[in-house]
């Protein structure tokens, strides 16, 4: 078993440090925020991941895994290092912010004096791997001795434990084998299982994971723009999708229509991408990122349409019900949220906005807003006279719209989701609508 630091103890950072512990790793996970170690350190995971919380208490007793806020620590007591750190959109651009990257290698590189990998697992522009290959070895006092492998996460929010214990795919970027099966070591797990390893350069490695989610978000904005086409034509979108998904092709998987994509990855990832393809002259050619983006902004302009139109043209004094708030469910994740995006619009427009989620309103409450956070999903609907659907976890989905019409002022709902059962809102007295479906 392997002897692997983890820098950064963000999403990505700590499901990686726990998942390897669990696979029997001997694992020293860094941060510079001592809070975050402290709470590590006592069995608390800082965001909610189902899974992880247990794994990281197992981990913890078995002695494989500890956490620091030394770089001197980590180099003293790892000889694989895998640098997890996030790369935040520029606040004046598009560009990937790098700071943490090149901060996490220049100060990890002071330390090494004995020859090690350093393996980048943070998403970043093609191009960085090379630079830091050259930094690690003119700033480290072990020089060449220190290799540079890349190895991008391709984790789901929700599913990240999965993800990284049963991947389905491990890409290394490397410039020798020996490098690449010191990596594939550390999986060798998931290897044996029948994961598939693409042994790649730099480059490459580095453009598969905002490829795939350039890809993915074009495929989420492609379906949405034809749920337009649906409402304008009468067309049912999830007819449609299921017939073109049968197509093995095109497949079915992210064609769904609805409120678009969110998170913490897509949305800054196509912008990155499209920053990057600009600087190496291809701006023309990533235009078409432009158009992704602008589709799926647009999703949310619609739900806040479709609620002033529902409530005769005016949001002000209304009460709205809002389902959902991270941008996913099983996620507590509120980062670029449709959900609370069109929640805090409505709020701004003069609605009373009453907003329940499962995972995210702890994370909510420490932040500034006007929207009245309800702990109880029942109570969320009384005295509503619009509810939107906007986060798919299985709550909403389990509702019963009967036992709720008499808590409401008016039976209506838009489901941004487009997944609530139409005959059994209908069968209740609710008028339900869709996003490129015909509604009740």
């Amino acid at each position: 078993m392997a002897k692997i630091s983890v820098i950064g103890t963000g999403y990505l950072g700590v499901t990686h440090a726990v998942c390897m512990a669990h696979l029997g790793h001997d694992v020293i996970a860094l941060d510079t925020n001592a809070e975050k170690i402290a709470m590590l350190q006592s069995g608390q995971v800082p965001f909610h991941e189902p899974g992880l919380t247990e794994l990281l208490e197992d981990t913890l007793k078995s002695g494989r895994l500890t956490f620091t806020t030394s770089f001197a620590d980590v180099a003293a007591n790892a000889d694989i290092h895998f640098v997890c750190v996030g790369t935040p959109q520029q606040v004046d651009s598009n560009a990937a912010n790098m700071s943490q990257v090149n901060s996490a290698v220049a100060q990890l590189a002071e330390h090494l004096a004995s020859p090690a990998i350093v393996v980048g697992k943070s998403t970043v522009p093609v191009g960085t791997a090379q630079r830091l290959h050259s930094e690690l070895v003119s700033k480290s006092p072990a020089g060449s001795g220190v290799h540079l492998v890349w190895n991008p996460e391709f984790l789901r929010e929700g599913f990240a434990v999965q993800d990284t214990l049963h991947p389905d795919r491990i890409v290394l970027g490397v410039t020798s084998s020996e490098d690449a099966q010191r990596v594939a070591d550390v999986y060798a797990a998931a290897i044996d299982e029948g994961t598939p390893v693409v042994v790649t350069d730099y480059a490459t490695a580095e453009l598969v994971k905002v490829a795939a989610n350039a890809f993915l978000a074009t495929k989420i904005s492609f379906i949405n723009a034809f749920a337009d086409l649906a409402d304008a034509t009468g067309a049912d979108i999830t007819q449609l999708a299921d017939a073109i998904g049968h197509d093995t092709r095109i497949g079915r998987r992210f064609l769904n229509a609805g409120v678009g994509f969110g998170g913490g990855c897509l949305p800054k990832d196509i912008r990155a991408l499209q920053a990057r393809a600009t600087e190496l002259g291809l701006a023309d050619t990533f235009e078409f990122l432009t158009h992704i983006d602008a589709i799926n902004q647009s999703r949310r302009d619609t739900i806040v349409e479709r609620a002033v139109i529902a409530l005769d043209g005016s949001l002000h004094g209304k009460t709205v019900t809002v389902l959902g708030a991270a941008f996913k469910p099983d996620s507590d994740d509120i980062r670029d949220s449709p959900a609370l995006h069109i929640a805090q619009e409505l709020a701004d427009a003069g609605a009373i906005v009453k907003i329940h989620d499962p995972a995210a309103l702890p994370v909510l409450s420490t932040k500034t807003h006007n929207l009245q956070l309800c702990e109880d999903l029942e109570s969320a609907f009384d005295n509503s006279d619009l509810v939107l659907h906007l986060t798919e976890w299985k709550e909403y989905r389990a509702l019963d719209p009967n036992a709720l019409g008499d808590r409401v002022k008016s039976r209506i709902i838009i489901d941004g989701r487009n997944v609530l059962d139409r005959d059994l809102w209908s069968s209740a007295g609710w008028s339900i609508s869709y996003l490129g479906r015909p509604g009740s």
